[in-house]
């Protein structure tokens, strides 16, 4: 682990049992934050929010049968923004929960902060309307969701302790 969870990606024991209590379904998902010098990677989905908006995210996706939330968050990574990454540590996980077709589906996502090796954004999936480059430092303000921004703080705050 690269550092310690914050309270707000870990919900308390009692919190994730209500949760779960309410969820009709569960999905478990991984993702990555994928840095270049002072940049992450992001994403711009096909799929909007509930309100018609483009998200900005991090890449992320289900974790087949038969495959580690690591070699998951790999693929993901690969799949969605073109770029073979190398991972560098685990980051966390945000677990949250949703509503699709009237029901409650409770998710699970492993994050892991990867270093980028190669690659070339245009190479993306139809899943992805757009890949870019922002700051790590612009990324707590810039990422649609608070889990994910969590992460990216994560994320600079490990890179800030190695130098």
């Amino acid at each position: 682990m690269c550092s310690e969870r914050s309270k707000a990606s870990k919900p308390s024991k009692r919190a994730a049992s209500r949760r779960a209590r309410k969820a009709d379904a569960r999905e478990f998902s991984a993702g990555g934050v994928v840095v270049r010098g002072e940049q992450l990677v992001a994403i711009v989905p096909t799929r909007r929010a509930a309100d018609g908006s483009r998200v900005l995210a991090l890449p992320k996706g289900h974790v087949d049968p038969g495959e580690s939330p690591i070699e998951a968050a790999v693929r993901e990574v690969r799949e969605e923004t073109g770029i073979v990454a190398e991972p560098v540590c685990e980051l966390g996980e945000s677990r949250y929960w949703y509503r699709r077709g009237g029901r409650t589906i409770g998710k699970s996502v492993a994050f892991f902060l990867f270093s980028f090796v190669e690659g070339d954004t245009d190479d993306h999936d139809d899943e992805v309307e757009e890949v870019r480059w922002i700051g790590l430092h612009e990324a707590g303000n810039t990422l649609s969701h608070a889990a994910e921004r969590e992460m990216a703080a994560l994320a600079l705050a490990y890179l800030e302790k190695d130098q």
